[in-house]
């Protein structure tokens, strides 16, 4: 295999740098299996404090053997590494930019723009399968699920609707996404999913084993591996509501991640300094929680609850 203008070859496990326009090169860890077959691109750390991914990502750049491999595996586990070495919440510190709303990229932008422009640029084209691991945020309490795309053409949709069915997670969400590091991807013809584990600035070893699994799951699906995981049990969300601040305030939540609620039912608060009611949100519909922000004080238009139906 080529990547980067590096040939990696089969049975080889090299570390390669990925250019990005006029700053540091990103790390990937590209595995050339011994026999030809389809290439899976893994990410993780597009946001600076999820962490399950980016650690599940570490063990598997040396766990994994391309010997055993039909086809390849190209890992990179720190896709910001300037907000993950920062600990800044969501942003690349230097610019401001969520990495993660910054597809399709621009060579000329800023520092987030350049970095979208270099994944698009090497990835996309290396890619027969892409699936980019997130966590809920430092300031977020999730329930681990998937999202997959419903805004592609349709066999790209379908062929990540039947990779997400093989992933250990209670619920997969339809998404209709489009300028996200997989959504993007979707865009371009490259079927894609984003995963989530964890949340809260935190990780645990259980948390990154079942994220290893999926990778794991994902290449037996591809055929990477031998064996193949069967189809498990999951709830399909087809639609969710993600509500937002609507001004600044302290944020009450007082439901949980996994939580069936009802319409009508209270979900959180927001108030003001002095104990106004600024936003009271209610579900609109049956359905379960998804994720929401654990943090007292939030800003407006930031994330406050999702949640779905099936």
């Amino acid at each position: 295999m080529i990547f980067c203008g590096e040939t990696i070859l089969p049975g080889q496990r090299n570390w390669v740098q990925l250019s990005v326009p006029d700053a540091k090169p990103l790390e990937c860890v590209c595995l050339c299996g011994k026999n030809p077959g389809r290439t899976l691109v893994v990410t993780a750390g597009v946001h600076g404090c999820e962490y399950v991914g980016v650690q599940a990502l570490r063990i598997l750049a040396q766990e994994l053997d391309p010997g055993a491999m039909t086809g390849n595996v190209i890992l990179l586990p720190l896709a910001n590494p300037y907000g993950f070495y920062a600990g800044a919440k969501r942003v690349i510190p230097e610019d401001g930019v969520n990495l993660n709303a910054a597809f399709p990229g621009d060579r000329n932008g800023s520092l987030g723009r350049r970095l979208a422009f270099a994944l698009e640029d090497a990835l996309y084209s290396s890619a027969d399968f892409l699936a980019d691991l997130h966590s809920g945020d430092c300031n977020e309490s999730l329930h681990p699920l998937v999202f997959f795309p419903t805004a592609g053409e349709k066999d790209v949709n379908a062929a990540a609707l039947e990779a997400a069915k093989v992933l250990s997670v209670d619920y997969r969400v339809r998404s209709t996404a489009r300028n996200g590091l997989y959504s993007w991807a979707v865009q371009r013809g490259v079927p894609a999913l984003l995963i989530e584990r964890g949340g809260q600035g935190r990780w645990s070893q259980p948390e990154v084993d079942a994220c290893k699994a999926d990778v794991y799951a994902l290449m037996g699906h591809l055929g990477i591996l031998p064996g193949g995981e069967k189809n498990r049990v999951q709830q399909e969300i087809v639609e969710a509501s993600y509500v937002r601040s609507s001004s600044d305030g302290f944020w009450y939540p007082v439901v949980v991640e996994n939580q069936v609620v009802r319409a009508g039912d209270i979900l959180g608060r927001l108030e003001s300094l002095t104990g106004e009611l600024l936003q009271e949100v209610r579900a609109e519909f049956d359905g379960i929680v998804l994720y929401h922000t654990t943090a007292l004080g939030v800003h407006a238009g930031e994330a406050l609850i999702a949640y779905g139906h099936t």
